[in-house]
């Protein structure tokens, strides 16, 4: 049996919109106001994200631990540890890097290699604490949508191009504002285009910034549900974190 971890592209949620505004412009002064404000994002300088998730499975469902390391602008890692004593089998960990320019993995199941391709510009288009934050500046388009259902709330669909990478649908709910729903394309070296979908809710404030505490990833080839146990803003990172191990 060969198991897969997909990881997060990082904890990047800071997207929301309005019911009620006509322009991106509204809608993107709307989303950070709803987050906590823009000159409160725009003073965030990291996040450290902590949590449980539960990985689904032909075989049932499989327990394990997530760590997220964020920082400005758009530094990642990511670690993944899944118990699979229930299928017969050991731990499988899963430890993913990004410095801003390049990625390396390491996973002791598929074996370590660097990060390439869609994911690779993905993880590069993953800037904290909001990729709304000066998006023109960077290149980026986003167009407004109509209105569509997301379970039983109705929601506005953003769509985000970046200037490379993959386009991205965000869906922001018409009430609150804070985004309920993200769909992204990518591409993994030994499965191919995958679309991954990621559900928000369960936001709480921290630090004067509203966060999701559950999130549901789904794709083709597997289903998560993550929930967030503590986060830290503006903590020191050591910058190794982010590098592959051994390199200057």
């Amino acid at each position: 049996m060969r198991f897969k971890v997909l990881l997060l592209a990082g904890l990047v949620l800071g997207v929301a919109g309005t019911a009620t505004a006509q322009t991106v412009d509204e809608v993107v002064e709307k989303s950070l106001t709803a987050l906590g404000g823009r000159a409160t994002l725009e003073k965030l300088t990291s996040r450290h994200t902590t949590g449980t998730m539960v990985v689904s499975t032909p075989g049932g469902d499989l327990p394990g631990t997530i760590e997220v390391f964020n920082q400005a602008p758009n530094k990642l890692r990511t670690l993944i540890n899944v118990d699979l004593s229930s299928l017969g089998a050991g731990a499988v960990t899963v430890d993913q890097r990004f410095d801003g320019t390049s990625g390396y993995a390491m996973d002791s199941m598929r074996g370590d290699g660097p990060v390439t391709g869609a994911q690779l510009e993905n993880m590069r288009n993953s800037v904290f604490p909001s990729p709304l934050l000066n998006y023109k500046e960077r290149g980026t388009k986003i167009v407004l949508g109509g209105k569509e259902k997301v379970g039983d709330r109705d929601a506005f669909a953003l769509s985000i191009t970046p200037q490379t990478g993959s386009v991205s649908r965000v869906f922001i709910d018409a009430e609150s504002y804070l985004p309920i729903k993200a769909i992204i394309n990518t591409e993994l070296p030994d499965i191919g285009p995958l679309e991954q979908t990621t559900e928000f809710s369960d936001y709480r404030e921290v630090d004067g910034v509203k966060v999701p505490h559950r999130l549901k990833g789904s794709s083709a080839v597997q289903n998560f549900t993550v929930t967030v146990t503590k986060v830290e803003h503006d903590t020191k990172i050591d910058p190794a974190l982010f590098v592959k191990p051994g390199a200057k």
